[in-house]
């Protein structure tokens, strides 16, 4: 690694989180429609669902927050795009500096805000009567899960970002991400689906991800859930990660 990469990810992280600072409605329209799916569930559908004892909120959180994740990362494409659009990469490239640190502070942007998402809806989530009893080491492994998950997804955006021909094209990719936790046991038991759309459910990993949080919030007994949900997201992060990085070079060779 370039002994240089980790001062110039930090001078290059600096300011991306400095134009976030200066655009805060990015991350408020990251968490208004994760927000409005918790609340159009929980007081319009969360009647007519049984997702076994305990409020709703509870059963629905975990993910409504890989929601919140899967619609944060569409804003690294767009940096990303706005960044190749306006030759920002190629004065980078000409200083003496890491190449991989450019798209690293990208990456780490998108982790710091959607951490902020994170919790402010959780904090939603807390006002709507989500109650947990987990103590600090079930927290912390469930803020683990959700930065690998984070960054994987980020790593995937890392991809349209260099590649788009256009603002649409490079958040677009995030809609089937965001709507992917639709189909598995984010909202209602995978037990209730019929027979195709079940065996989707149950093999994606969205469904194992989300029963890991739940099982941790809920302080429930930890099965292999928790095992598959990591072996996801660390083999998501792998490939998205070798493809970014093919691309970036082609991008600035």
């Amino acid at each position: 690694m370039n002994r240089h990469f980790p001062g110039d990810t930090a001078v290059l992280l600096g300011r991306s989180l400095r134009h976030i600072m200066r655009s805060p409605d990015t991350i408020i329209t990251t968490t208004i429609m994760p927000v409005a799916f918790m609340l159009l569930f929980v007081y319009v559908f969360g009647g007519a669902i049984n997702a076994g004892p305990g409020p709703y909120v509870n059963y629905l959180l975990p993910g409504i927050l890989l929601i919140t994740i899967a619609s944060g990362i569409s804003y690294t494409a767009f940096r990303l795009f706005l960044d190749m659009q306006r030759g920002v990469f190629e004065r980078l490239q000409s200083m003496p500096i890491a190449r991989s640190s450019v798209l690293w502070a990208h990456v780490l942007t998108s982790l710091v805000a959607n951490l902020i998402s994170i919790v402010v809806v959780v904090l939603v989530a807390l006002v709507m009567g989500f109650r947990s009893a987990a103590g600090l080491p079930a927290w912390l492994a469930v803020a683990g899960i959700l930065m690998l998950f984070t960054l994987s997804l980020t790593w995937i955006a890392v991809i349209p970002g260099l590649t788009a021909k256009s603002v649409d094209g490079a958040s677009a990719f995030s809609y089937p991400l965001i709507f992917l936790p639709f189909i598995s046991s984010a909202f209602v038991p995978t037990g209730t689906m019929p027979g195709p759309v079940r065996a989707f459910a149950e093999h994606q990993p969205v469904t194992s991800i989300v029963n890991a949080i739940r099982d941790l919030l809920t302080r429930r007994p930890v099965d292999r859930d928790i095992w598959i949900a990591l072996g996801w997201c660390l083999g998501i992060l792998a490939v998205a990660y070798a493809f970014a990085m093919v691309t970036y070079r082609r991008r600035i060779s």
